[in-house]
């Protein structure tokens, strides 16, 4: 990249300079500024886009107001002390423990942690972390956010030193290493330096076997239809004979591949519902390079789910679409739609979110992530290199179950010499993508941090859009311990939409709850209707009133659909101009497979 390309990147990036969605215009900076922003950069690329400055605040605000409040440090000595007298009272007498580990914490459910010295040594960490959960609880005038940060940077201190972590400490390994006589400790010192090679290199791993993408995963039939250079357009082969009229379109995140609604054969969406007797179609973004970093929000909107919108109603003319967006395209679809009712586009017949937000007050745990430091930090960082890189998303992801998801699978891995077992979820989470730098700046800063769509700021074209303008039918599905999108948050669709509006509320995680297909065990969900202009009722009084129902959420959807759709009759042709024009190659395309 040239020193010219840099700096029309630059400004291209500010958000003092965007003007989209309501920043105000400024002049050019001075050019002396660039120094700051290759410095600052930098430092940002060293961090991997971690702000120092973020988590020095945070500390700081946390330390000036517990040290203004004795009460609160007398609260905090007493914790102390009455955590010391329980773990002494564990130790010297057998009987329940005193401190347990949170629900998704498993690194002490070995039976051996119930054994002297091990259980000491557990309690006393969980005493530690019972403490620092308490110290940085809330305190008035101590902002949220900064309480937040600081419980989760504890957390992230302790979990580095957790007894589980060391062969010397865990139990399991000390027992695994006198059965295998040491061979496990070869064998991760094994795994740990393809890992590190691996993370050096950032070589793209090959699929396990079993797992290739087109063969076994995101293999129900179809045909590209359209591509451009944003996305690919999968147009589903028909399963039965009659269809009914409306077709089906997915527009899933860019932040991951489409693929998790086409997983495997038996748990595919996409499958389930061509099964039930709708045409599919199903957007499959590019994974975007760094000459693609000036790709706005609004490209997405446009040339992405505008333009897949236009190609279904060419293959299916005069037919209303029912829409579906998951995730972050789910965010992207209810732009999309309010645009539509402004300008008195009506070819929607429905809406479906699932698992997505339209309100980022209350965003979960990603929020700790996002303040205006850290997000300047993180547009320093594509600014540098076009796009937001797939290791960086994916320890932030890491990082808020670090427990699990990276001390749990390390002590297994280096340790235990317990190779990863290979699932279709697994592969696809980690079939990451790139985040283009502009979308992505106008993503954290238009959404997350000023929360600009349901405060009634976010502009489109030059006008602002308004969710209440949406007449279609709503479908929303939150999954019960969602921390990317937490249910009450999805839940608050209801709270900046009139029309009618179905809810869903099912068991399970932000992928595992949508990945709910008949037959799986365990599953549960509630379900409630709102009428159109009906008043609105909190998600907690929601909750009372509704008990959940066992099974599979996916028949409710599809029965919903079908209620909203017409008569089945004979299946679209394959392709654009009632199947004259050639199609593209068969599914699941080739963006699919760009890494």
């Amino acid at each position: 990249m040239t020193k010219q390309q840099q700096c029309t990147d630059a400004r291209s990036v500010s958000p003092r300079i965007a003007t989209e969605n309501g920043s105000s215009p400024v002049a050019d900076p001075h050019p002396h500024r660039m120094l700051d922003r290759t410095a600052r950069a930098t430092l940002a690329r060293m961090t991997g886009g971690v702000s120092p400055h973020s988590i020095f605040a945070a500390w700081s605000d946390w330390a000036l107001h517990l040290g203004r409040s004795p009460g609160r440090q007398l609260e905090l000595m007493e914790r102390a002390q009455t955590n010391a007298v329980r773990l002494v009272a564990e130790i010297l007498a057998e009987g329940p423990e005193p401190f347990r580990p949170r629900v998704h914490d498993h690194r002490f459910s070995h039976p051996s942690w119930n054994k002297p010295p091990f259980n000491a040594w557990a309690q006393c960490f969980l005493a530690i972390q019972d403490w620092w959960d308490a110290a940085t609880d809330e305190m008035p005038g101590l902002a949220k956010g900064d309480a937040d940060r600081t419980r989760f940077q504890a957390r992230q201190a302790l979990d580095m030193i957790s007894p589980s972590n060391f062969p010397w400490s865990n139990p399991e390994i000390i027992e695994e290493t006198v059965t295998q006589k040491g061979q496990n400790l070869i064998d991760g010192a094994r795994h740990l330096t393809e890992d590190v090679i691996q993370t050096l290199t950032q070589a793209h791993k090959p699929a396990p076997p079993g797992f290739e993408v087109g063969e076994h995963l995101a293999c129900t039939p179809g045909e590209v239809v359209f591509r451009n250079d944003l996305f690919e357009l999968i147009q589903y082969a028909p399963q039965t004979g009659r269809v009914h009229p409306e077709p089906v379109l997915f527009v899933p995140a860019w932040i991951m591949k489409y693929y998790v609604l086409d997983l495997s054969p038996d748990n595919s969406m996409v499958a389930f519902l061509v099964r039930q007797g709708f045409t599919v179609f199903m957007i499959s973004w590019c994974n975007p390079t760094a000459d693609q970093s000036e790709l706005s929000l609004e490209d997405y909107r446009r040339r992405g789910v505008m333009a897949a919108l236009d190609v279904v109603d060419d293959i299916v003319p005069g037919a209303k679409v029912h829409a579906n967006g998951y995730c972050l395209g789910g965010t992207l679809l209810a732009i999309a739609a309010a645009v539509m009712a402004r300008d008195g586009d009506d070819r929607l017949a429905s809406i479906t979110l699932m698992a997505a937000q339209v309100d980022f007050a209350e965003a979960g745990e990603l929020l700790m992530f996002v303040d205006e430091s850290q997000v300047a930090f993180i547009e320093d960082l594509m600014w540098i290199q076009g796009y937001l890189d797939r290791p960086q998303m994916a320890r932030t992801f890491a990082s808020i179950r670090a427990e699990d998801l990276i001390y749990t699978r390390a002590v297994n891995r280096y340790f235990l010499a317990r190779e990863d077992l290979p699932s279709d979820l697994l592969v696809w989470n980690g079939d990451t993508t790139r985040m283009p730098a502009r979308m992505h700046s106008e993503y954290l800063r238009g959404l997350f941090l000023e929360n600009r769509l349901s405060a009634g700021r976010f502009a489109v074209e030059g006008r602002v859009i308004a969710l209440k303008d949406i007449e279609v039918p709503i479908f929303v599905v939150g999954t019960e311990t969602d921390h990317i999108a937490p249910w009450r948050s999805v839940y608050k669709t209801q709270l900046f939409t009139d029309s009618e509006l179905t809810f869903v509320l099912t068991r399970g995680g932000h992928n595992g709850g949508i990945l709910s297909e008949p037959g799986h065990k365990g599953r549960h969900y509630r379900i409630g209707h709102r009428p159109a202009g009906a008043l609105y009722a909190g998600p907690d009084a929601w909750l009372a009133r509704h008990e959940p129902t066992e099974g599979s959420w996916w028949p409710e959807m599809a029965d919903w659909l079908t209620c909203r759709s017409g008569e089945p009759g004979p299946p679209p042709s394959m392709g654009r101009s009632g199947g004259d024009g050639p199609t593209l190659g068969p599914a699941p395309g080739s963006y699919v497979h760009q890494i």
